[in-house]
């Protein structure tokens, strides 16, 4: 007979120092990327001291002269601030909405095509611009969009006269959504197929005994299976909100010496290139580069709080 104090004893979880030899080659594929994101995630840490102090090359980081929060008195007072956080919302807005929701939507079309060599053509066509760099993309956009390029030769046969897109300020916007769509919609979606590939397909086989359209499955299986994916996946680009996509804004405008587009294109990123690199500002780069890394903390957790409170998955 089985002693009742004996068998409700609580089981001894193992020390640190015995699970970590048990799963010695498990711990030795974690173990570089652990060495990596500490030295290249929180090593730089101490770097942030330089936003309260006036840097200059050839100090070491955290002898330089104290200057309290000057940096950020520079930076809240000059007057091209508006200008480059209007740039930045703008473009990061219109990429959290229309830009968010495309893969999305290519996805869910995507997972109720049939014909599985042109659903294979498709997906593999897609993905190929995510592996073009932005200079080379910047390239091809310049020659489509120029004013003797593919695009204006179709709109010249509706009368439309010629015009050079990269000398349209007020077209940037639109070409900086258009080109990064156009980018990403194939990676993008990935991983809402791979959760699509989750869903039972006795959902399917019920919804069309019930009746169901095609368009209430997509809406009311399909869309509903992938909800917690879609939630993570917009919490963490609201988290990045006010990252602009520095690569993408340098290529399209030239490094910002395209004048026409300066004015639309400078976001928070390519300012504090110009300022705290070009201009050797370094602790005023490293303080602008600190409130944005706070607005977008502080964002990341207002989103991940609401998601949690309605009921959502959340991140923590």
């Amino acid at each position: 007979m089985t002693n009742p104090n004996t068998a409700s004893a609580p089981h001894k979880k193992p020390s640190f120092f015995k699970r970590f030899v048990e799963q010695w080659d498990l711990q030795l594929l974690v173990i570089p990327g652990i060495i990596l994101l500490f030295v290249f995630s929180y090593i730089p840490i101490y770097g942030l001291v330089m936003a309260f102090q006036e840097y200059r090359m050839g100090d070491f980081p955290g002898s330089s002269e104290w200057v309290g929060f000057k940096q950020f008195v520079s930076l809240f007072t000059d007057p091209y601030l508006p200008q480059i956080l209007r740039n930045t919302m703008v473009i990061s807005l219109l990429k959290l909405t229309i830009g968010f929701v495309c893969p999305i939507i290519f996805a869910v079309f995507l997972n109720e095509m049939h014909a599985d060599k042109t659903k294979k053509v498709i997906q593999t066509v897609s993905y190929l611009p995510h592996f073009i760099s932005w200079t080379v993309c910047a390239m091809l956009l310049m020659d489509l969009l120029g004013s003797k390029g593919a695009v204006m030769d179709i709109l010249a046969l509706f009368g439309v006269e010629r015009f050079d897109f990269f000398q349209r300020g007020d077209l940037f916007w639109g070409m900086a959504l258009i080109s990064d769509t156009w980018k990403e919609l194939g990676w993008g979606s990935i991983i809402y197929i791979s959760a699509m590939a989750g869903v039972d397909a006795e959902m399917y086989e019920a919804a069309d005994i019930d009746g169901a359209t095609r368009a209430q499955k997509m809406w009311h299986i399909t869309i509903k299976a992938i909800k917690p994916t879609i939630v993570l996946l917009f919490i963490m680009q609201v988290g990045g909100i006010l990252n602009a996509n520095f690569d993408q804004i340098m290529m399209l405008t030239k490094q910002l010496g395209n004048s026409m587009l300066k004015d639309y294109a400078n976001v928070i990123d390519t300012y504090i290139f110009q300022v705290g690199i070009s201009q050797g500002r370094v602790s005023f780069g490293t303080a602008a580069g600190l409130v944005k890394s706070a607005i977008n903390f502080i964002l990341l957790i207002v989103a991940n709080t609401i998601a949690d409170k309605a009921g959502e998955n959340a991140l923590f």
